[in-house]
């Protein structure tokens, strides 16, 4: 009997457990450096002043998170959910590494880019892996799980960030991280069999290559020795030689640099002519002609451009990135050659009608608009906190976006328990609804409103209905397509959420500015105000807060229309469809 048929073991649900925990330490990196940007500013040369300098930091890990997840979810339909699972964690822990042991600012982003890249890598695998093992009518309850610790990782990542800072430096975060991974590695390998036996993918051989193992771990232990430079090896009157240059000055030139070169070298040589290699290199050139790699390069391009443009941008002051000339033509051209690529390749990366049902592209539009919705609640709330009652303190404006983070993973849950009660569309909508109802409340805030308790309620019930939507939206697009395509589709709903936010957080700022600099002209002169040759008063500066205001509720208007927006295409095209795939039918 198939996990489809009903029987899920005890090692589908541990299985699932460990991703989960793996996406929860995924998703609060993207939060992580909340606290600890400064310090790593400081840690590679920049001066606090330049913050701008040290977006990278943060767009690179979102850049490799968001841009190859279409690559990563088409490689697990074709190689299997846990080996893609297992190849990202290695690469998430690997990005750790580089990130902890970093020396400069290239050398941060570029490790950030790999935990990136490891980190969204997790997501589409593991949704595909609920529809493998659970079948459609028992999916709502793991998915809202699946959907929890992912925003759950919102909450733990600034607190997370806060206690390791408190007994350690920044590096400390992601040495833990690169632990963290490799832990989750050996306790998903033993469960490398635990898939449905109707899945025609041939297992991972159990044996294990030790000595490539061994190799790695040397290899990566030494380049982590070359980066970090300890002060204590290097100024070791032995120890030290290892360290100076053979030629040059380079730290790429030293004696352990070289062997750990060297150590490369020993371990592609085994990889190359082991019978059962640490990684199954073999299967790469059928797995590349069946990926179609050039649709791949050409989405990632495009998604790339459209990050760097609005993920660069600063929401409290403008809308897109001062690159954003040459990289929107950029993305515009992308996007253009992906999709001719995909109408002319014999094997596109998103198989031909593998969204042909209408609720599963209705699932992927609907989740665009849920994301606009979003990014107005996590970027904005603290912005208004930090605008009124919390005017001398980052930290208290911050905390008081926690009332709806903690309320969001509570609503997922609860929506994947409510999914076998109540249709998908119908809960979405009413879930989308009450996000509304939540933003029009917080476009009617004063300057006082934060610092009364009974505003919690506004801030719950936003958390609660974009939890309530998660189960439902995903459950959706996976009942609607088939197993073959249930990690690409996946990959491509948290891509649509991702654009979403980061063109959603423009267009609305784009709006609130206008609103802004509208009210900023009503605003009598100082002289007026203030009196003649007087400096600036509290009055002046309560009618620029006024302004600010008004530019926040305009922000909270829109996302009110767009929750609005979600709902009402909700409960037009996520309807149960009669076309629904064979393979994917209850």
């Amino acid at each position: 009997m198939t996990a489809r048929e009903g029987t899920i073991t005890p090692a589908s649900r541990t299985l699932l457990a460990l991703a989960a925990v793996a996406i929860s330490f995924a998703a609060a990196d993207t939060y992580v450096v909340v606290l600890a940007l400064p310090e790593m500013m400081t840690s590679v040369g920049l001066e606090t002043e330049e913050l701008q300098r040290a977006a990278p930091i943060v767009s690179g890990f979102l850049l490799g998170y968001v841009a190859i997840l279409p690559l990563i979810g088409r490689i697990s339909d074709l190689r299997g959910r846990v080996p893609v699972l297992l190849g990202s964690l290695v690469v998430f822990a690997v990005g750790s590494l580089v990130t902890a042991a970093a020396y400069n600012l290239e050398t941060v982003v570029a490790g950030r880019l790999v935990q990136g890249i490891g980190g969204g890598g997790l997501i589409p695998p593991t949704l595909a892996l609920v529809a493998d093992l659970w079948p459609p009518h028992r999916r709502g309850l793991p998915l809202g799980v699946v959907g929890a610790v992912q925003e759950l990782g919102s909450v733990l990542g600034p607190l997370y960030g806060a206690v390791v800072l408190a007994i350690g430096d920044w590096r400390a975060i992601f040495w833990l991280n690169c632990a963290v991974g490799l832990v989750l590695v050996a306790a998903i390998l033993p469960l490398r069999a635990s898939r449905p036996t109707s899945d025609p993918r041939p297992s991972s051989d159990p044996r294990f290559d030790w000595p490539g193992s061994v190799l790695a771990v040397l290899a990566l232990a030494g380049l982590s020795l070359v980066m970090t430079a300890p002060d204590r090896l290097v100024q070791d009157v032995e120890i030290g030689r290892a360290y100076l240059p053979v030629t040059g000055d380079s730290r790429w030139t030293t004696p352990l640099a070289l062997a750990t070169f060297a150590l490369v070298v020993l371990l592609v040589a085994r990889l190359a002519t082991a019978r059962r290699p640490l990684v199954d290199w073999r299967a790469w050139p059928a797995l590349a002609r069946e990926t179609d790699l050039w649709g791949a390069l050409l989405l990632t391009v495009a998604l790339g451009a459209v990050i760097v443009t609005f993920a660069s941008a600063e929401p409290e002051s403008g809308a897109v990135s001062p690159d954003a000339p040459w990289l929107v033509p950029v993305a515009l051209v992308a996007l253009a050659g992906f999709v001719l690529r995909q109408r002319r390749a014999e094997r596109p990366l998103v198989p031909r009608g593998a969204l042909r049902a209408r609720p599963a592209w209705g699932s992927i539009v609907v989740s665009f608009f849920i994301g606009a919705a979003l990014i107005a609640a996590l970027v904005d709330i603290p912005f208004f906190a930090r605008l009124t009652v919390y005017r001398d303190s980052q930290l208290d404006a911050a905390l008081v976006l926690v009332r709806f983070l903690v309320a969001l993973p509570v609503g997922a849950v609860v929506g994947g328990w409510l999914l076998r009660r109540v249709p998908a569309h119908l809960l979405t909508a009413v879930a989308m609804v009450l996000s509304a109802i939540a933003f029009w409340h917080m476009s009617t805030w004063d300057a006082t409103s934060l610092g009364r308790e009974t505003e919690t309620w506004s801030l719950v019930l936003a958390g609660l209905g974009f939890g309530l939507a998660i189960a439902p939206v995903n459950a959706v697009l996976l009942v609607h397509t088939a197993d073959a395509v249930h990690g690409v589709s996946s990959a491509l709903l948290i891509v649509s959420r991702m654009v979403g936010m980061l063109l959603g957080i423009s267009a609305l700022t784009t709006i609130g500015l206008r609103a802004f600099y509208a009210a900023s002209d009503k605003i009598p002169p100082v002289a007026e105000l203030c009196g003649a040759g007087a400096t600036l008063c509290q009055s002046y500066r309560d009618a620029v807060r006024d302004a600010g205001i008004t530019q926040l509720h305009t922000v909270f208007v829109g996302a009110a229309v767009c929750a609005l927006i979600a709902a009402v295409l909700a409960l037009v095209l996520l309807r149960p469809a009669h076309d629904v795939p064979e393979q994917a039918a209850a």
